[in-house]
């Protein structure tokens, strides 16, 4: 998962990559540490081509974060071609994060 801190990191990123998930999350956070992890497998294994980032809205990213209107932990926003398909606050389950992912993921990357 990348490290992402200023604006012009993720602009870049959102433009070099077909698909982008971004954690908004923090250190003293101890859902966003749980999810870190979870999140990172389940690309992984089951989206490949998905982009990961980590904005650490408690240490570098705080600025970013606040230019991205995000006031609270943990935030997940899912990116398909710079555009934004899905965003998930505070409570979500990895589930509900799937659901979110699965059909446009497939529509941009698997064959017909």
């Amino acid at each position: 998962m990348l490290n992402i801190e200023t604006l012009e990191q993720l602009k870049q990123l959102l433009e070099s990559q077909p698909a982008v998930l971004l954690l908004f999350g923090g250190e003293h956070c101890g859902v966003c540490q749980a999810l870190k992890p979870r999140i990172s497998a389940m690309l992984a294994d089951e989206y490949p081509l998905l982009q990961a980032a980590y904005i650490d809205c408690q240490g570098p990213g705080q600025q970013l974060s606040a230019q991205m209107s995000i006031f609270s932990l943990p935030v997940v926003q899912v990116y398909f071609d710079g555009e934004k398909f899905a965003e998930l606050q505070r409570v979500f389950s990895l589930a509900d994060l799937r659901e979110a992912i699965d059909r446009p993921y497939r529509l941009s990357f698997e064959s017909f």
